[in-house]
């Protein structure tokens, strides 16, 4: 039970860090977009590809640094787990679990049913997800994520020792 309820967490403050980055609304978030939707943005000038690119970094480090310790305040602090092995599952579960909420919760419902995410000028280019492409891109990150596991594994091992 406590396990679902730090998902659950983790999933909104995944949420959370989406709402920031589009704070001042879906163009500051344009980086999420298919590049003919930047394109066509910066080409009737809501935007320049500077701009785009330096939101992106911004938000990006913040949204890595964020996410990341949370996910080591919740497997080594929290659930106090010091071997590699239960912290790399936990850490496992945890980016999977964020990996498909942010394809199917974020890109299909939120975007795909929200007219909040429609840029003027853009509306007939599409910009959501196809349910082929949210699967293809999932199934890859799924695959990375065994790996960003094992880092954030080897992470919480480092830190529980640091900390006797």
């Amino acid at each position: 039970m406590k396990l679902l309820i730090q998902l659950i967490l983790y999933c909104l403050l995944f949420t959370g860090m989406v709402k920031y980055a589009v704070r001042g609304g879906a163009l500051d978030g344009l980086y999420f977009y298919p590049k003919p939707v930047q394109e066509r943005a910066i080409e009737i000038g809501l935007v320049t590809r500077e701009t785009i690119a330096e939101k992106r970094r911004n938000f990006m480090i913040l949204f890595y640094l964020v996410m990341l310790t949370v996910l080591l305040l919740i497997i080594g602090l929290w659930n106090r787990i010091d071997s590699f092995k239960t912290a790399y599952l936990q850490a496992l579960l945890f980016l999977e679990v964020m990996n498909w909420y942010d394809g199917i919760v974020i890109d299909r419902l939120w975007v795909g049913h929200s007219k909040f995410w429609i840029i003027p000028g853009t509306e007939d280019l599409p910009f959501v997800q196809t349910w082929k492409q949210v699967l293809k891109k999932r199934c890859i990150l799924s695959l990375i994520w065994v790996a960003g596991a094992a880092i954030v594994g080897g992470l919480v091992v480092i830190i529980s020792i640091l900390l006797k």
